[in-house]
Order: C-alpha cells, then structure tokens, then sequence
C-alpha cells in the first residue's frame, strides 16, 4: 500500500509497474487528493438525491414533468451555450466503445477517418485496476504522440474522454478514509497528464460525462442523457454547462433500462419485448430524440445519437453483410432526418459507409440550422410505453445477454460479441432490467401463454448452457465454473425484491468480481472481446 498525504493506493497490478509511477507521482497524488477532498461531498449529495427522487416517486405514485421551478429558463429564447472549438464542429462518426486499455483497437481508431473517439472507462469498459491503469496510460501515449506511425493528435480523431459514472466507486484508493468516486478517479488522472497538452493541440479536452455532473475548468462535455428523468431537464442541463457544453447524446438502452428502474414496479409502465417491439421508431424513444435536437439545436448545442452495434461480416461479398449495411443505414438515416449531428459506431469499417451518409442527406459540417419548429413534444409522448408482449426468444435472448456481460466481468472484459453485435453495459441493463420486470409482474409469453417466473428463468438459463459455452469458446473447468458462476449472479439479480439501481455498481460491488481481479492481474485473462458469433 502506497500512503501519501492522506491518500491510500494499493500497489500496482503486475506487469504495470512503470505505467503506475508514471501516473501516479507525488503531484498527480496531490491533485487527485485535493479534487477528491473538494467534490467528495457534492457526489454524495447527488447521490442521496437521486435516491431520494426515487422514494418520492414510488410513494407518491406521481409521474416526472416539465418543471415549473426552472420555466423561467426554459421560457427564455435568448440563451445559447458557448460555441464549440473548431475540431467539434463536425461530429458526424465517433467510434463508440472503445475500452481505452484495448492498445491494439485505440491504435486503430487513431488511424481512423472518424471524427472522434469515445474513450470509454463507462460503458465498454471493465474498471479491474489493470484496467484502468492500463487505460489511462495508453491515453497518456496517445496524447503525447508515443504511439508509432499513429498521427499527432492535432490530427487524429478527436478523444472524447468518458469516465466511470458517479454509481461507480474505485477500490483501491482511498482519500480521506473513503474509497474514492470512480469517476473523479478517471477524470482526475486524465486531466492531470493531458488537458494542457490536449489546450495547446486544440484538442480538448473533451469529455463524455453520464449521469451528470461537471467540475469546473477549461472542458468541453457531451452529456448523455441516459435517464427518463433527465429527459424532462435537458434544457436546464445545457444552461448549467453553458460554458462548457459540446452538446446532449441519445441512446436508446440505457434510457429504456431507466423506466423499469424508475417505474418498473408499475404494470402501466412494462415495457415489452426489446427484440420485437423496442427500437428508436416507437413513440417514446423517436419523442425523446426529436426534444433532444430540438432542445440542443434551439440552444446553439450539438445533439448526437447512439451507438451502431452491429457488427459488419467479413465476407464483403456475402448477402449477409449487405443485409447488415442496409439495417444500419435505414437506422441511421432515420437520426440524420430527425436532425442529429453525429452518432457512434463501434465496427470501423462502418465509419466511412456512415460518414458518406450523412454527405448524402445532410448539408455542411452539423445540422444546427434545424431547429426542428415543426415539433411538440408532450410528457404523454415521452412516457407513453409501446404496444407488444413477450417472447420466448426475447426473454432466452436477454438471459444469454446479461450472463454473458457478468461473465466477460468477470474475465476482466466490459463488452462481448454475441449473435453479430457488440454488447456492453447498456444492453447488459436492458437486459437484466426486463427478466427482472418481467418475473415481478408475471408476464405471459405471447407463444405459449407460459407466465415468466424465477424457475422458468433458471430453466432457460440452464437450457442455454450449451450455447453460451461456445459462445465464449468454454475449453477448461475454470471457464466453466466462471460461467455457472455468471448464472448464479444473474438469476440472483432478476429475483431481487428491490430492484438494483445499476448493474455494474452491483457487481463492482461483488466480492466474487473483486476478488476474480488477481486473476486479471497475473496475467490469466484476454482482453480482447470474444464470442464473434
């Protein structure tokens, strides 16, 4: 344990030793002290608030609105956000996803064509100490050019730094007495060792930031609103962080996970089959989309949608991939029409198809001439849920989705390939969120009228055995036992009588994820995403 002025920090993973010291010197450990010691406070007000909100409104039974307290800024037409710098002007591809502790793909999207780089410590992302490190210091190369026959990053894709999210906690330091808040962690150590070399570049530093929050300093951050809640404040968001802003960002799972989260004991507010009846054409997430644009571009402000999963086959020539490429077009040509600036995809070789999209449907660098007038949104439209059921390939699919993700955790890996697409945290939530909502309200699938209870989903899990073993190419007994080990956490998940807030913080929580980190560190995991099926 390394002790320095109140700080506490474990000794590095093996194999890190000179990424450590180079991050951790005693001024980084300093400012990381100071940050923590002056924002500390604040987080866990947040914190109790959000906790808070959600009491209120399970006991009141009331529905969130517009807020009548901040009309005033919602009523006053002469505000706008801070124009951006000249390297965010054009957002039409970021590639998402992008685990920063993953050398090999950071490298290629650096000699990428996209626009930006989600550098993703959040979603994509498992937060093992090596992980971290790891990441953070591949950053560090990246922005002072360490990398080989990488472009300098005046000229490489913009960095768009995302951070843990507040849930998230870092266990091996300690500030004060306390395990520190993951997010300011990751912040901390990335502002430290490149805001002033990313200021001189004109590249940055930028910042995806979820579930709010902003310290101050010379940043420019998109935020994703994520939640249902948020969906009724952007305005106010984007007035808060009117010096700061790079623009609002939609994306449809970890925003659908965040209904049965606030409402999900409420049979008026099931929401039905993601597989089947789920997508950004329903009424709920389309009205989410167009108050987005409309909010952000009536503000001067960047608005961007999600993230493309789909994963290109390799056969260029096959029927397949053109299949693949028709989807994700009609997808995305849907978020350019309704006005979005940009949006993610995580297969590269999609960024130059998207980006000759968006040539093709819309004019010069952005979209923030449409204003989108022409819309209304109401509360109705953003909580009305759509018409549909449940099936059984739907409820198989989800239990494979959210097992699979607690396995890769496991393995020290935050996103997986499963049935062509990448999936991450987000439809890991989505996932877990429905099983769980589900068996509460004793859904009937729509095959059989068989109810979905906890039995029935431990039967399919353990029908599904064989599947998922070759999805993650099982070979050894310790494979084996990490997946039954999956099972077991996500069928105590799904069965919790209080629904958990977040996955992630659950496991992060773990002991069963903390203490598979040794192994992680000695060397006994493979980072790369598997189960390209």
């Amino acid at each position: 344990m390394l002790v320095h002025q109140g700080v506490e920090l474990e000794t590095p993973p093996s194999g890190l030793e000179r990424e450590f010291h180079t991050l951790f010197n005693s001024d980084a450990l300093q400012f990381l002290s100071e940050l923590i010691s002056t924002f500390q406070a604040e987080v866990d007000k947040v914190l109790n608030l959000r906790v808070l909100r959600k009491v209120q409104l399970d006991l009141t039974g009331e529905l969130p609105g517009f807020l009548k307290d901040t009309a005033h800024i919602r009523n006053d037409p002469s505000w706008r956000v801070s124009p951006v710098p000249d390297r965010l002007h054009c957002r039409h591809v970021d590639v998402g996803d992008l685990s920063p502790c993953d050398t090999q793909r950071l490298i290629t999207g650096l000699k990428s064509t996209a626009q930006g780089l989600q550098i993703d410590f959040d979603d994509g992302n498992c937060p093992t100490y090596h992980n971290q490190i790891k990441g953070i210091y591949n950053v560090y190369q990246a922005v002072h050019n360490q990398f080989q026959d990488v472009p300098p990053i005046s000229q490489a894709p913009v960095l768009m730094l995302r951070p843990r999210a507040w849930n998230m906690v870092e266990h091996n330091m300690m500030v004060n007495g306390r395990e520190v808040p993951g997010p300011l962690f990751d912040f901390g150590l990335l502002m430290f060792h490149n805001a002033k070399q990313l200021l001189q570049n004109q590249s940055g530093p930028f910042f995806y930031l979820s579930k709010l929050g902003l310290p101050a300093g010379c940043i420019k951050a998109t935020v994703l609103i994520e939640c249902v809640l948020a969906s009724f404040e952007m305005e106010e968001i984007l007035y808060e962080l009117k010096e700061h802003s790079a623009g609002l960002n939609c994306g449809i799972w970890d925003y659908s996970a965040s209904f049965v989260n606030k409402f999900g004991h409420r049979a008026h507010f099931l929401l039905p089959d993601r597989s089947k009846y789920v997508d950004m054409e329903k009424r709920f997430l389309h009205s989410y989309m167009d108050l987005l644009v409309q909010t952000c571009h009536r503000r001067g402000a960047l608005a961007t949608g999600g993230m493309a999963a789909l994963l290109l086959p390799r056969d260029k020539e096959s029927d397949l991939y053109k299949t693949v490429l028709r989807t994700v077009t009609r997808l995305k040509l849907l978020e350019i029409k309704a006005g979005v600036d940009g949006f993610m995809v995580y297969d590269m070789d999609l960024i130059e198809p998207m980006q000759k999209l968006f040539e093709l449907h819309s004019h010069g660098p952005n979209q923030l001439l449409q204003l989108r007038e022409d819309i209304t949104v109401t509360p109705e439209d953003l909580l009305t849920m759509p018409a549909g059921g449940v099936t059984l390939y739907g409820l198989r699919y989800n239990i494979a989705v959210g097992v699979l993700f607690i396995e890769a955790w496991l393995s020290g890996r935050g996103h997986f390939f499963y049935l062509g697409k990448v999936e991450d945290s987000a439809t890991a939530e989505i996932s877990r969120s429905q099983v769980w909502q589900w068996i509460r309200h004793q859904v009937r699938l729509e095959d059989d009228g068989t109810v979905v209870t906890r039995a029935l989903v431990g039967s399919l899990a353990e029908g599904l055995m064989e599947d998922l073993k070759a999805a993650i190419y099982c070979q050894t007994s310790r494979d084996k036992q990490r997946l039954m080990t999956a099972v077991s956490m996500f069928i105590e998940i799904v069965q919790k009588n209080d629904f958990p807030e977040f996955l992630t913080t659950y496991l992060n929580l773990d002991h069963t994820f903390l203490s598979s980190q040794s192994q992680h560190e000695n060397g006994q995991t493979d980072m790369v995403p598997k189960a390209r099926l």
